[in-house]
């Protein structure tokens, strides 16, 4: 098995999750790994290769702290795979306006801080890879996703903005847009979860992906085709299609 390109990488969300199994398997490849999450104690068994990094992703300043931190314990970085989120469905008949402000400030303004420290670097270095996780959820609204899709769609809207200034500079951007994985996030939902794929395999899709610099890396394919060909329809059949689901899935 040809070795990975990179030397050292840092994972954000490695507690638990798609985030975990990508820090794990990241350093069965050989690569130095920088896990970060919330919760100290759950990144203590990741294994040989692995440093625990604690860190609240919605802290700035403790951002920059860790990486500074890891660029003089590690090295520079090489990858980094964003992977913090959160969610929690919400329904319209109990409008929670502090998950909006929650999961905003995890999914998304959590990438955006750690590209305030990552950005630079790179950019001064001629080099590195970034990568986000995002979702399908992103790409048109679902039902009980209101809070969640929008920080979504930003971080796609994000990566589309970022890619073509960044590459210029030899900076590669990963988008990676996954359907349903098993993990205890999606573990909330009362409502069947078609195509639904392990953590474990995810990981290994999002990593073979990253190796090819593959700018999208979505799956299952055939949920993604749907999703996507849903993006092209007319609102008038889209709703028609959402409200059949909601009638049979209520």
């Amino acid at each position: 098995m040809a070795g990975l390109p990179w030397q050292v990488a840092w994972v954000t969300g490695a507690s638990t999750g798609i985030g975990r199994e990508v820090a794990i398997l990241l350093a069965s490849r050989g690569v130095i790994v920088a896990a970060s999450a919330r919760s100290a104690a759950k990144l203590a068994d990741l294994g040989p290769g692995v440093h625990a990094y604690p860190l609240d992703v919605t802290d700035a300043e403790a951002v920059q702290a860790v990486h500074d931190r890891i660029r003089a314990e590690l090295g520079d970085i090489d990858l980094a795979v964003l992977a913090a989120g959160t969610y929690r469905p919400l329904h319209a008949n109990n409008f929670d306006v502090a998950n909006f402000v929650g999961t905003n400030a995890v999914n998304y303004l959590g990438v955006v801080h750690a590209l305030g420290t990552l950005v630079p670097r790179m950019r001064s270095r001629g080099k590195g890879h970034l990568a986000w996780i995002a979702s399908v959820a992103g790409y048109r609204g679902l039902p009980r996703a209101a809070a969640y899709g929008p920080s979504k769609a930003a971080l796609i809207n994000l990566a589309e903005s970022l890619k073509p200034e960044l590459e210029r500079n030899g900076v590669t951007v990963s988008l990676v847009n996954p359907g349903f994985v098993a993990t205890p996030l999606t573990a909330q939902n009362d409502f069947p979860m078609p195509f639904l794929v392990t953590a474990e395999a995810a990981a290994a899709r999002i990593l073979a992906g990253l190796e090819r610099q593959r700018f999208e890396i979505a799956f299952p394919r055939r949920f993604v085709l749907i999703i996507k060909l849903a993006r092209l329809l007319p609102y008038g059949l889209y709703f028609a299609l959402v409200r059949r689901y909601l009638t049979k899935n209520k």
